[in-house]
């Protein structure tokens, strides 16, 4: 099965994720964050298998993340509270995600996907 990669078209460094996985000849299925947003199922079973803090899928640079003050409240909540929050907004979550075999990725880091992507075991 193809990986999944979920991105945000105008953003810079999806835009920087789309070239390298086409330069890597990489294919991939495709999905806006925004106009197909993550489920709060998608979302809690991704969480699982990155193996990251919580807090590390939240946007942090986003305008929304800023308006809900929420480096303020994530210290705050729950993990249901915070996974019901990321499911209500696509520009809430850390873009693009790469879903693949081998785990979930939040943020582009070239040598992450790499690993992530690569045919040896």
């Amino acid at each position: 099965m193809k990986p999944l990669f979920i991105c945000y078209p105008p953003c810079s460094t999806c835009a920087k994720a789309v070239r390298w996985l086409a330069d890597q000849g990489i294919e991939v299925s495709s999905r806006n964050i925004v106009t197909d947003r993550p489920s709060r199922t998608e979302l809690s079973e991704w969480y699982s298998r990155s193996g990251l803090p919580i807090r590390k899928l939240f946007n942090t640079s986003g305008m929304r993340y800023k308006e809900l003050n929420l480096k303020e409240r994530i210290p705050l909540s729950s993990d249901d509270e915070l996974l019901d929050l990321l499911s209500s907004d696509g520009k809430l979550i850390k873009r693009p995600i790469l879903v693949c075999d081998r785990g979930v990725l939040f943020g582009f880091r070239e040598e992450e996907w790499r690993n992530a992507l690569s045919d040896k075991e």
